[in-house]
């Protein structure tokens, strides 16, 4: 019989004023210091003020890290642990996208268990003793569910690539989940973050290691994504929300099950042209589905059905897999995803040595279709 593990945080808080519970949160745990880890332009337009904001009618003493970018490096991270340890932080604050939370997360690990500092040791499944630094998690995009995974991703500059970090002890305490704080997301930001929280779906929805509870939180995000994604990307206040929870619901599935091929030939897209993770997950998406389609059971109908696909439930088992790669290629489409990977800046001289990184990416190996280098260099020539 299979042992199946699922890891979730303590506490979750959902729903516009979501942040005003932070300083519940802290005080509550007798937190006395914060780090925030956050980025510039969230403190420039005043989003991430919104939690400070929140810290100073409590009382609560806290320092900013801002000097996230996206695609972290080793770097990011070690000045972050650098100034955790001179700010005498017990929490962290993490405010952002992927970016800041997964910096936060390697921040909080290397804090407690420092045999780490160096961070690269990070990679894979580390044998990390202690639990994190506590963090609370306040999302600002649709997407990554960050703030809900026991993953985190860096950036090892030196070797243009990107390396996957799974440990049950960097998954943050508490997360907020407040639509207002996503509101100000502009509309590429939207799609392509939103089509993150799609590919999550999709690619735990079908990977090796999927189960019963977790298709049931998979097929409910990919309906939420299919229904809501458009209207969130033109600004409707209530499909921002309905996504603040759909990409919430998927975090809570793949993170315990892990991805596959799409984000295993993403991630040293990012590396090494510094494409958005959203942007290259979404390009790929249809591509990597249309090459899985063969070893997913009914799981494709299931997926057109809660795309609203006519006559999907009883259509032929070929036409109905057809109809949903369709169906996702057309969402992209309509929100504005680039359709070629030279539009990310791809060229054809670097493909053998990305596919050779994407072979070796921890995500692959849950692909439902074991591949091949050979093979990934084609799907990259497929849509250049």
């Amino acid at each position: 019989m299979t042992v199946n593990r699922m890891i979730l945080n303590e506490t979750s808080y959902f729903g516009k004023g979501a942040i005003k519970e932070v300083a519940t949160e802290a005080k509550k745990r007798g937190f006395k210091k914060a780090l925030v880890v956050t980025d510039k332009g969230l403190i420039k337009f005043e989003v991430a003020t919104k939690v400070t904001a929140v810290l100073d009618e409590a009382g609560l003493a806290y320092e900013i890290y801002d000097d996230i970018v996206p695609n972290p490096t080793i770097e990011d991270v070690q000045r972050g642990v650098k100034a955790a340890k001179t700010a005498g932080a017990d929490y962290i604050v993490a405010i952002g996208g992927g970016s800041s939370i997964d910096t936060a997360k390697a921040i909080g690990v290397i804090i407690t268990n420092p045999e780490f500092e160096d961070v690269l040791s990070l990679e894979g499944v580390a044998d990390t003793k202690n639990p994190a630094l506590p963090i609370l998690a306040v999302p600002t995009t649709s997407g990554t569910a960050a703030e809900v995974t026991i993953n985190y991703v860096i950036t090892d500059k030196a070797n243009s690539r990107k390396f996957v970090c799974v440990d049950s002890h960097d998954i943050p305490v508490v997360a907020f989940i407040d639509s207002d704080m996503m509101m100000g997301m502009p509309k590429g930001l939207c799609a392509s973050t939103g089509m993150d929280a799609l590919t999550h779906a999709i690619e735990g929805y079908i990977t090796k290691g999927a189960w019963e509870m977790t298709d049931m939180l998979h097929i409910k995000a990919i309906e939420i994504v299919a229904n809501s994604l458009r209207d969130s990307v033109e600004g409707k206040q209530a499909a921002r929300e309905e996504m603040a929870l759909g990409q919430y619901i998927a975090g809570m599935g793949f993170s315990n099950v892990g991805l596959g091929l799409v984000h295993g030939m993403a991630h040293p897209l990012s590396a090494w042209y510094n494409t958005p993770h959203g942007v290259a997950c979404a390009a790929l998406l249809p591509l990597i589905m249309d090459y899985n389609k063969e070893y997913t059971g009914e799981k494709y109908r299931d997926i057109a059905v809660k795309f609203g696909i006519e006559g999907a439930e009883t259509m032929a088992l070929s036409a109905v897999r057809d109809a949903a790669v369709q169906a996702v290629k057309q969402l992209g489409i309509d929100v504005g995803i680039p359709q070629h990977l030279a539009e990310l800046g791809m060229k054809e001289a670097d493909i053998a040595k990305i596919a050779e990184d994407a072979y070796r990416d921890v995500c692959t190996p849950g692909n439902p279709r074991d591949t091949s280098v050979e093979e990934i260099i084609a799907l990259y020539k497929s849509m250049l």
